[in-house]
């Protein structure tokens, strides 16, 4: 499912810098999130949802996703993160983003505690929305349960670092190949059992990091081989990484160019006008429905990114 608000590039901002979340503001990125786990240190967690909250009910935001990272359910801060900053500014929050998402349960912890925190603060219930975190083998194993148990969750994301460490993986360079493993790409299953559940239940699936980053070249790389599965956007660290995701993981000019024309003309020529055909011919290629449902993915995805096209089908043209 591809959103009307896409999710390409999904930039971390530590909630503890208001500098820092300043800046995000005016960046190009389709989603900010503003942190409050990793990115923040146990002394600084109670000041960083003050923080938060002032920011997101401040003036500046563009028309970025607004998501808070709060600290996963075996911490003592996660009860505390939800509460202050949704009753401080739920209102400014698109959807909370929970790591370390292990078991259905969590998710259904975190929806029961918003709906209580949205009904004593006067907010629309349900509104805010879940992204779950996958960070270690048994939420993998566990995903299909993840997905499904609240209608709030959207996304399903992958943690890589905390994933690479709970299967022993021997190395020390997040989102890179282990040194040995010279053929395919180690995270593969992995990013394709995220991606199957996110498909099969309606929801987007997020790439994790890159944490060279300095290395732009290497980041994209990174981000072709999931934007090639057909993820729907990957976690950016450093505004030059945005530029490239939001490229990425939108459809090249021609590809959108030409979904557009594959549905105007399964549209025209399965109409009563074009001979209601099941299948007809673009050019010298033929198309049916099979081709229109493939076409309308990559479509949709230039239309969330606004693209615009630059052809037009004719229906006299051969």
């Amino acid at each position: 499912m591809v959103q009307a608000r896409p999710r390409r590039s999904v930039l971390a901002v530590p909630g503890s810098s208001r500098k820092m979340i300043e800046k995000a503001k005016g960046l190009p990125a389709d989603e900010v999130f503003l942190d409050l786990e990793d990115a923040v240190s146990p002394l600084a967690k109670a000041q960083a949802r003050t923080e938060i909250a002032e920011a997101l009910a401040s003036d500046g935001w563009g028309s970025q996703i607004k998501v808070v990272r709060v600290n996963d359910w075996t911490t003592q801060w996660t009860y505390r993160d939800v509460v202050d900053v949704v009753s401080a500014a739920g209102v400014h929050v698109d959807a909370i983003l929970l790591p370390k998402v292990v078991d259905a349960s969590h998710v259904q912890a975190l929806d029961l505690l918003l709906t209580q925190v949205e009904k004593d603060a006067g907010l629309e219930v349900g509104r805010i929305g879940i992204e779950a975190q996958i960070e270690n083998a048994i939420g993998l194993t566990n995903i299909n349960r993840i997905a499904t148990a609240s209608p709030r969750v959207q996304t399903l994301v992958f943690g890589p670092a905390d994933f690479m460490a709970s299967i022993n993986m021997r190395t020390l360079v997040v989102g890179e190949q282990p040194e040995g493993y010279d053929t395919g790409d180690a995270y593969h299953h992995i990013l394709m059992t995220i991606l199957m559940a996110a498909r099969a239940h309606g929801l987007e699936a997020i790439d994790g990091p890159y944490l060279q980053i300095r290395d732009v070249d290497a980041f994209r790389r990174a981000a072709s081989r999931s934007a090639a599965l057909g993820f729907d956007g990957k976690w950016v660290l450093h505004p030059t990484q945005i530029d490239a995701a939001n490229e990425v993981f939108s459809p090249r000019q021609e590809d959108y160019d030409k979904a557009e024309m594959i549905l105007d003309a399964y549209e025209f020529h399965t109409s009563a006008a074009g001979g209601a055909r099941g299948a007809a011919m673009l050019g010298d290629e033929m198309i049916d429905e099979a081709s229109a449902k493939m076409a309308q993915v990559i479509a949709a995805k230039g239309r969330a990114a606004r693209m615009t096209r630059t052809t037009r089908f004719d229906p006299e043209s051969p």
